[in-house]
């Protein structure tokens, strides 16, 4: 733990529905969940309005419908759109410290006493404000709550303390001040059945938690776990912020808007992702030996698959093929959202297979995609044009747009974008060949004119 309230986290608020009600005007201040939204999606996402009537991340979708108001917005997520306005809030943390550790596309910590910062509670409570209204201002009227602290711990309870929009500066001294009266469930580490645990021997605050022996605590939850949260408890914590690590896997993965169940598609997007992995590996200079299958089903549930081989390999066509025969072995009945294809056990040289047929081309692939593929129905009919809920599109005689829904080979769209007024609604053919599928729109770019 440090002297002075030197590490700043910050968490971008109901980031995936900030994003969305950005770019559609229409649904500002409106109930927003973003997920999957077929009969077995889960929420991803939902707006602060949408959580309001219960909605909330991991809830069901159909759930999410029976308990939120008529004119909600259920929307696909659209992963470019939130990977470029996370790009540009890293690229802001980045100006305050050379040490940022991003932790998930809406989250990150930042080493204050890395840069030349006065860090005194006044002046580290200026920076976390102008950072805030930078943010703002900068992404479009995306909001992040934020925590300073003496060490990770509290940096992160600080940014949850005040959502959203908030701002809480953890004083040196103040830390189990802060820390005692909080649910023990604030602290990382203590999910539901840790929780549980607690429970039974009557600790639900991190004050209770704070009074248990060190033997008491291993002897309950296991000697690591009860180790880090007896620490956790007595803000003793001196993680540092971690920029770079040493890279240990090489991977790629893909999530889809919609599930995907057509083995053609998966097996195209499985070639494309060894292919991404093994360029990487080829400019590197490196390989593994180990390939592995990320896989996550549309019930959320994540599983992974791994072949070990007996020699390293950088080949995307090897990596592929070995991909594809665990692919063949995992369940995706009712779909997959996302899939993931890695090599670890890394070593700076590799040995060809000298049985091998030589690669006719080799072909260069980009390390990340312009833009995700467009989803496809999991549950086509004939000559379907496949639209989802939120998919951005454009027009060459309406302008740019985005999709309300779609059926019965129609599709209902709302010409408006992030710097227009709220747009009109219109109703197309699914096939009209005047409407196209859209890369995320430029929040910074003057409006098109949209018509009516």
């Amino acid at each position: 733990m440090r002297r002075e309230p030197s590490i700043l986290h910050l968490d971008l608020d109901a980031f995936f529905a900030a994003v969305e009600q950005r770019d559609k005007p229409s649904l500002r201040g409106r109930p927003v969940v973003v997920g999957g939204t077929g009969g077995r999606g889960v929420v991803s996402t939902a707006s602060y309005e949408a959580r309001a009537f219960g909605a909330r991340s991991a809830m069901s979708t159909a759930e999410a419908r029976r308990i939120c108001p008529p004119g909600t917005a259920f929307l696909g997520p659209r992963f470019p759109a939130y990977r470029k306005t996370s790009e540009l809030v890293m690229s802001l943390l980045r100006d305050l410290s050379p040490l940022v550790e991003p932790v998930s596309i809406d989250e990150a910590y930042v080493d204050l006493a890395a840069g030349d910062h006065d860090l005194s509670v006044a002046g580290v409570t200026a920076i976390a404000t102008e950072l805030k209204e930078t943010i703002a201002a900068a992404t479009g009227g995306v909001t992040g709550s934020v925590g300073v602290g003496t060490s990770k711990s509290l940096a992160k309870i600080g940014s949850e303390l005040d959502k959203p929009d908030g701002l809480t500066v953890v004083p040196p001294g103040a830390e189990l001040a802060v820390l005692h009266p909080l649910p023990v469930r604030s602290l990382g580490g203590v999910g539901p059945a840790t929780a549980e645990r607690l429970a039974q021997i009557k600790v639900t605050t991190i004050g209770d938690l704070h009074r248990l022996s060190l033997v008491d605590l291993t002897s309950l939850v296991g000697q690591a776990h009860g180790t880090g949260l007896y620490r956790l408890a007595r803000a003793d914590d001196d993680r540092p912020v971690v920029t770079d690590r040493e890279a240990k896997s090489v991977s790629a993965e893909e999530t889809f808007a919609r599930d995907l169940t057509d083995p053609a598609r998966l097996t195209a997007e499985i070639d494309a992702l060894a292919a991404r992995v093994g360029s990487r590996l080829q400019r590197s200079g490196t390989s593994g030996r180990t390939v592995t299958l990320k896989v996550r089903r549309y019930d959320f549930t994540t599983l992974t698959r791994s072949q070990t081989l007996p020699q390293p390999v950088d080949d995307p066509r090897q990596i592929a093929e070995i991909a594809r025969r665990l692919l063949a072995a995992v369940d995706r009945s009712g779909g997959l959202r996302l899939l993931g294809v890695g090599v670890s056990g890394l070593a700076t040289f590799v040995q060809g297979d000298l049985f091998a047929e030589p690669n006719p081309a080799t072909v260069a692939v980009d390390e990340e995609p312009a833009a995700e593929p467009v989803p496809s129905d999991p549950h086509p009919g004939p000559s379907v044009v496949a639209w989802y809920p939120g998919q951005d599109v454009v027009s060459a005689e309406r302008g740019p747009g985005w999709v309300w829904g779609s059926g019965l080979n129609r599709v209902t769209v709302r010409f408006e974008g992030p710097r227009t007024p709220p747009g009109p609604v219109r109703t197309l053919a699914a096939d009209d060949p005047d409407l196209q599928p859209a890369d995320p729109p430029d929040w910074t770019s003057p409006p098109l004119t949209t018509s009516r």
